[in-house]
């Protein structure tokens, strides 16, 4: 990369001396020997700009985008309203990141400010921010609220959370001085709640999900009540669209609600940008990381916005703070702001009642076949749902693959041992393409 960095030879030379370095390798001299390449890169020559537009095109050509998708597992198709990128297209809103000088930004405070109202709602809590970087980092966020308010070093985790964000709950413990502990789930993939209590001694709290990673729905108030019983808090991790079929995380107690707004008009995008939410009672406002606005008025009476509470971030109170997250998602907060207001209580509900019904649809025609049963035939879930095979699960995707389906995800790839796979199914499944994935693997099973 040297040679692309724009400046020469002799203004390189004088940024050294100034920092009182002779050559660049003096830079670098923190850095083992063993570790250093003492080659050149191997990359090949250098290229015009059109013929790398024709090495990129001819990538492309080979994406198909266009077969019907059966896979979720935390990223999840849905119908984005046409409204929602027309309006982001406005340069007004090309930003990811919340502002510093009120004054200046009272648009951005307000779509902050609104977003926020919006979540709220969503969720039956009382305060959000205004959106952290993904969905597993609210999850390792709200691993350390729960660290910082109960001041105990201990959190339990149920095995149900998807394992990236697992993954990510434990790398942020490892550098924060948290023991996480794992609770299992039952033969029915639910809490095991005598595991959750006997594990409960001197633990901050519980941090589980519904629907879970496998899709099944969590008797949310039964868990509610025991890890308030126990003395702890509870973290619900929700998908945003089953809330319109299931009870919000406030309305069953949970004091803390996470979880990852990609589903409320963003694309999958090959992995992002996404957003992830943090809402949370009052009484725990001060403890919620990132950036929150709210409304006041200025010296005339007029409506204005500012950022608030600012003294819980790492930039007021650097290293007293409990997060060192002091900006957002800003573009991805706002294209969920605008899906919610677009779909309002009444399309929510409507895109909710889709999901269920396409994937129970989809279920019962995949346990219908020969060579596949349902995991948990028995516990309610949304739109995913585990299915067994007698065949291998890598051989059945390919073959998915090659009649046109892009079918569930592999429980497998998870690096377990396990033949499973996890199917979803949204609105934007039509009944010809779930009838189609059921022939489809009828003929492969056989």
């Amino acid at each position: 990369m040297r040679s692309y960095v724009p400046n020469t030879e002799q203004e390189r030379a004088e940024m050294l001396k100034v920092i009182g370095l002779d050559s660049m390798d003096d830079l670098f001299s923190d850095i083992p020997e063993d570790l250093r390449l003492k080659r050149e890169l191997d990359l090949g020559e250098g290229m015009s700009e059109a013929d790398i537009r024709r090495i990129f095109a001819a990538y492309a050509a080979n994406t198909r985008t266009d077969m019907p998708l059966f896979r979720g597992a935390g990223a999840y198709r849905h119908y984005i309203p046409a409204v929602i990128p027309q309006l982001l297209a406005r340069s007004e809103y090309y930003t990811a990141y919340t502002p510093y000088q009120a004054e200046m930004s009272q648009g951005m405070l307000q779509g902050i400010f609104e977003y926020q109202t919006l979540m709220c709602n969503l969720t039956g809590l009382d305060v959000s921010n205004a959106s952290v970087y993904d969905g597993a980092t609210a999850a390792a966020e709200a691993m350390l609220m729960l660290r910082d308010s109960k001041r105990k070093r201990k959190v339990l985790v149920s095995e149900g959370l998807s394992p990236e964000v697992r993954w990510t709950i434990r790398t942020y413990a490892h550098g924060s001085g948290v023991e996480i502990v794992e609770i299992p789930l039952t033969d029915e993939c639910r809490t095991d709640m005598e595991a959750l209590e006997a594990n409960f001694a001197d633990a901050a709290g519980y941090i589980c999900a519904c629907p879970n990673f496998y899709g099944c729905i969590e008797d949310m108030q039964a868990v509610s009540d025991k890890v308030h019983e126990l003395g702890g808090l509870l973290v619900s991790y929700v998908n945003p669209i089953s809330l319109g079929a299931l009870k919000r995380p406030g309305d069953y107690g949970a004091d803390i609600a996470i979880g990852e707004a990609q589903p409320l008009g963003m694309p999958l995008s090959f992995g992002g940008p996404y957003c992830g939410f943090m809402c949370a009672t009052a009484k725990l406002m001060r403890h919620l990381p990132g950036r929150i606005a709210g409304q006041t008025t200025d010296a005339d009476g007029n409506r204005v916005f500012v950022l608030t509470l600012q003294a819980r971030e790492q930039h007021i109170r650097r290293e007293k703070a409990s997060s060192n997250i002091c900006s957002n998602q800003m573009l991805c907060a706002l294209t969920a702001s605008i899906y919610l207001s677009v779909m309002g209580p009444e399309g929510m509900a409507e895109v909710a009642d889709q999901n269920l019904q396409k994937a129970h649809y989809l279920a019962e025609g995949i346990a219908s076949l020969p060579g596949a049963k349902l995991r948990y035939p028995n516990t309610p879930f949304f739109n995913e749902f585990v299915v067994d095979f007698d065949k291998d699960s890598s051989v059945i995707n390919a073959a998915l693959k090659s009649k046109g389906y892009v079918g569930g995800m592999r429980l497998g790839y998870y690096g377990c041992d396990d033949n499973g796979v996890l199917f979803c199914a949204t609105e934007l499944n039509t009944r010809d393409e779930i009838d189609g994935l059921i022939l489809a693997l009828e003929e492969v099973l056989k």
